[in-house]
Order: structure tokens, then C-alpha cells, then sequence
């Protein structure tokens, strides 16, 4: 078997800046190939990101396609997110050659169902059981035109996911994943092969910090709603400090946030603010209410931070369980901060946590597995 030369990834979105979910795994998936000598041949949407130099420095070729975010592409049986990405410009330059194609995420399929892509090389990269993830959506909005789009998309997701069978292989970044997809579509190549990112080694720092942190993109319903259920039911009377930090929160939660002295909000820091907020945090707070996916800012307070104190929704499928810190009521979670909050964190802490990431979380070993998956 000979290693890949070339290789087509088409984005959802631009991945850089890196500083969300999904496009972390895609740039630093990227980046890696390329220092393994793959000659990546980026595609990308473009909508509220702009094109950026450094994507160019690292890729053989870059090209950007316009989302069609108009009103025409809502009414279709495909989902949404799959509509507006369709493109002709795209697959006229996939058909010039004969490389291999990634495509990242379900909001690709347009593209990868088309019948002059038949017969190539086309793996898809899950990075959520789509239609579950816009389920719990529907559940978290507060905002009923918003919560009527994700409750149909999620059903249009439902129908649509029957086209993955389709692509040669899957590839998946949790163990629960791989067991859904395979429960429904048992005839599938599914490989498992966890997210991407920017942490080659742990880095946590030994001792004792001063404050707890959540962090997540603000603007997600999920994430706002794991706010302010921190806010509102573990934090509101603690004499603790906690600091929520993430990208463009509403202004609801900031004016929630703004009613206790206790905490504070930090809206779109720079990634060397948050890395030092991650670092020096006591405990790094995640919570979820959806056990879909892998959750890259799970990853980076365990390479980054002290103690990461999670729900069990926020670990299933990653076999990380053993080294976070569990609680699932606001009572339970209360109780470990005030037991975690002077604890002393320690080198076996950190070197427990680093044996356990190197087994499935080494972006050197799962570079190595993604360019054999695509060069079979």
C-alpha cells in the first residue's frame, strides 16, 4: 500500500481560525497531513469567516464556494445544511483529477452524492449523529422560529442520513457513534477515529488555582443552556469564583451572568487568553446534555487544565471517564467544587492523564491510521 499524495477535503466551513468544535478537527487534520507530505486540496463555504493566508501556506490548493443562505434553499426535502452547500463550480474542479475526497460533516453530501463522483475515493468524517444533534437544539432554543427550524431540519437529517451508505468508509470520533451508525446501517465501514487538535502533549500545571471555568461557543443553544445551568442552579450562591468564556454570547446570559459578584464572563478572548484561563483554572466545569460526538473543549482542559469536572453525558464514547471528575445533579456538582477547589493538583495526576490520551488521542499515531484509511 502506497500513502496518499493528494487528497481533496471538502470543509463545511472555513477552518481558521480554529477556535469552534467542528473546524478544530478540520485544521489541525489538515495541518498534520500536510507535515506528513499530503498535498491537501482544501474546499470551503464561505460565510461569515473570511478567507485566510494561512490555510494557503499549508494546503496545495485552496478554493471557496459562496453558501446559499437565501430563503429558496429552506424549502427542499434535503436539510438545509446540505442545500445551501451545494455547489457545480465545486464539482467541476473534483472531476479534474481522480484523488481522493474527505468530506467533513453530513452538510457535505450534496456535493458527495452527485453522480459524476461515483466511482472516486470518497470517505465522509462524522463529527455528530446529525439529526440527534439538531434534536437537543430544538430542545435548548428559547426562540420559536428558531426552535421550529432545528425540529424540522432534525427530521429532514433523520430521512437524509440513509445517504451515507454511499460513501466508501465513515469515519467517526467516539465509540458510541461508531455503535449507532452500525446498529442502522450494519452493512458500513466505520472506523473510529477521534477529532483532531492542537495538544501534543499535557501541559497542566501542578499546584492549586483560585477560580472554576466553563468555556464553549456562546452562541450555541447547548452552550448557552449549560450557562446558565451553572449559573442558576450550582454557582448563584457559592463563595467561588466561576468564569464563563467563549464566542459572542446572547445578551441574555450576560445580563444573568452581570447579577452575581461570584461570576464573571470573558466574550471572545484571543486562544492564548483562553489557554490561560484553561491552565490556570482549579477546575475546568463541562457539562452537556447530549451525548453525541466528541467534545474538543473535553480534550483541551485535559491536555491544558487542572481538574475537568464533567457530567457523564460529556464523556460518553470517549473512554476518558477515568480521568475527569463525575457529577450529573447540581447537588453532586456543588459537592465537588467545594471538595475539588483546594485540592492540590499533582504530577501523577498529570502523568495518569497523559498515558491514558496517548492511547487513542495522539495526533501523531491517528495522522498515521487516517492517511492508511485513505490509501486502502
Amino acid at each position: 500500500m502506497q500513502n496518499i499524495k493528494h487528497l481533496h477535503i471538502v470543509s463545511f466551513n472555513i477552518p481558521y481560525p480554529a477556535n469552534y468544535g467542528g473546524v478544530i478537527d478540520v485544521f489541525y487534520k489538515i495541518k498534520y497531513l500536510s507535515a506528513e507530505g499530503v498535498k491537501v486540496h482544501l474546499h470551503c463555504y464561505e460565510y461569515g469567516r473570511e478567507q485566510s493566508p494561512v490555510l494557503e501556506e499549508i494546503c496545495e490548493t485552496v478554493n471557496y464556494y459562496p453558501r446559499k443562505t437565501t430563503l429558496y434553499s429552506h424549502f427542499s426535502i434535503l436539510p438545509y445544511i446540505v442545500k445551501s452547500r451545494y455547489s457545480e463550480v465545486l464539482i467541476q474542479n473534483l472531476i479534474k483529477d481522480n484523488y481522493p475526497i474527505l468530506f467533513e460533516g453530513m452538510h457535505t453530501f450534496a456535493v458527495g452524492l452527485d453522480k459524476r463522483l461515483k466511482q472516486r475515493r470518497k470517505i465522509y468524517r462524522e463529527s455528530n449523529i446529525e439529526h440527534e444533534y439538531y434534536y437537543h437544539l430544538y430542545k435548548s432554543e428559547k426562540n420559536i422560529f428558531k426552535k421550529i427550524f432545528f425540529a424540522v431540519e432534525s427530521f429532514r437529517l433523520k430521512k437524509f442520513e440513509k445517504q451515507i451508505v454511499n460513501f466508501d468508509r465513515t469515519l467517526v470520533v467516539s465509540k458510541s457513534d461508531q455503535k449507532s451508525l452500525l446498529s442502522r446501517y450494519p452493512q458500513l465501514i466505520v472506523e473510529y477515529l477521534p477529532s483532531f487538535h492542537p495538544d501534543n502533549i499535557v501541559s497542566s500545571i501542578e499546584g492549586r488555582g483560585e477560580y472554576a471555568l466553563y468555556i464553549g461557543n456562546l452562541s450555541v443553544p447547548e452552550n448557552i443552556l449549560a450557562a446558565e445551568y451553572l449559573v442558576n442552579e450550582v454557582f448563584f450562591d457559592l463563595e467561588y469564583p466561576l468564569i464563563v468564556a467563549g464566542l459572542n454570547p446572547p445578551p441574555h446570559l450576560e445580563k444573568l451572568i452581570s447579577k452575581y459578584e461570584n461570576i464573571s464572563l470573558k466574550p471572545n478572548i484571543s486562544d492564548n487568553e483562553m489557554t490561560e484561563l484553561i491552565e490556570n483554572a482549579q477546575l475546568n466545569v463541562l457539562i452537556t446534555f447530549q451525548a453525541t460526538g466528541l467534545k474538543l473543549k473535553l480534550l483541551s482542559t485535559l491536555f491544558q487544565g487542572r481538574f475537568v469536572l464533567v457530567n457523564d453525558e460529556m464523556t460518553v464514547g470517549t473512554g476518558l471517564e477515568s480521568v475527569c471528575e463525575l457529577a450529573n445533579t447540581p447537588n453532586e456538582i456543588r459537592k465537588q467544587v467545594v471538595f475539588l477547589k483546594s485540592k492540590v493538583f499533582t504530577k501523577d495526576e498529570i502523568l495518569r492523564r497523559a498515558s491514558l490520551l496517548d492511547i487513542n488521542y495522539s495526533n501523531k499515531q491517528n495522522i498515521q491510521k487516517l492517511v492508511e484509511l485513505i490509501s486502502y
